[in-house]
């Protein structure tokens, strides 16, 4: 059986095609506003790097944001159950997953089959949030995919004392403006990240003992992965696609679907 996941996020459109023996391809393009024609290309994409055709595809799942807007897929799982199939898939042992996304926060806590037990959103504000680190780059005048480096270069970290991402990006202007370095500003704005993260953690009542998995985008940030483990008292599992664990998790729970 061939199964397709998409996992429509709100800044990333990702695939997976998963086949008979656990291989897997995937693609990933930014989400638009025309999230079916960007879900389709996505996953021609992936059906192409597979060598196979998007009719080859016996079930496909969607889920993420946009998942009720895909009229192709088979059925639709919330991303926290897919997130949680494809963590227990890469990672047996794991019983908390942190989903760090573009413009929210997950933690899961999952059984030893990767069921849901309980888990934590932040959903509301994109404090804690990929998108917080975005505004922050910007503001900073660095690429994101660089601040993470930049931080763990500070001398003197400062505090981000706003949680509002409106507000820290005022703040952060008032710093530039004292020429505070952009090293500090970048440490404390990773340490305001990882706070509002880790009191999201707390809320699940996790096992102190508990293997962690973190996936998301900002899951690819060494700094966010340091300060996190350094917050827990324990190393932390990262997988080497953080991107697409959703997508993945919507492919193995197509396998599980009834005719």
């Amino acid at each position: 059986m061939i199964t397709a996941g998409i996992d429509i996020g709100s800044t990333t459109t990702k695939a997976v095609i998963l086949g008979d023996t656990d291989s897997y391809s995937y693609a990933l393009q930014s989400t638009g506003i025309e999230i079916n024609a960007i879900s389709r290309q996505v996953l021609k994409e992936a059906c192409d790097k597979a060598g196979l055709k998007i009719e080859d595809l016996d079930r496909i799942v969607a889920t993420g944001y946009g998942r009720i807007s895909i009229p192709f897929a088979t059925t639709t799982i919330t991303e926290i159950t897919c997130n949680a199939a494809g963590v227990h898939h890469l990672f047996p042992n794991a019983s908390l997953v942190v989903d760090i996304g573009g413009q929210d926060s997950k933690v899961i806590k999952i059984d030893d089959q990767g069921r849901v037990m309980q888990f934590a959103m932040n959903d509301k504000c994109a404090a804690g949030t990929g998108k917080f680190l975005e505004v922050a780059a910007q503001t900073l005048g660095v690429p994101v995919s660089e601040i993470g480096d930049i931080s763990m270069q500070s001398k003197n970290k400062v505090t981000i004392s706003s949680i509002c991402t409106v507000f820290a990006q005022t703040e952060i202007v008032s710093l530039i403006a004292r020429q505070t370095d952009k090293e500090d500003i970048a440490a404390g704005l990773h340490e305001s990240i990882v706070s509002r993260v880790y009191g999201l953690i707390s809320s699940v009542n996790p096992d102190p003992q508990a293997e962690v998995v973190l996936t998301g985008g900002v899951a690819k940030n060494a700094a966010i992965v340091q300060l996190l483990e350094r917050m827990l008292g324990r190393p932390i599992s990262v997988p080497d696609d953080p991107q697409i664990v959703t997508a993945l998790g919507a492919a193995l729970l197509a396998r599980k679907l009834q005719d």
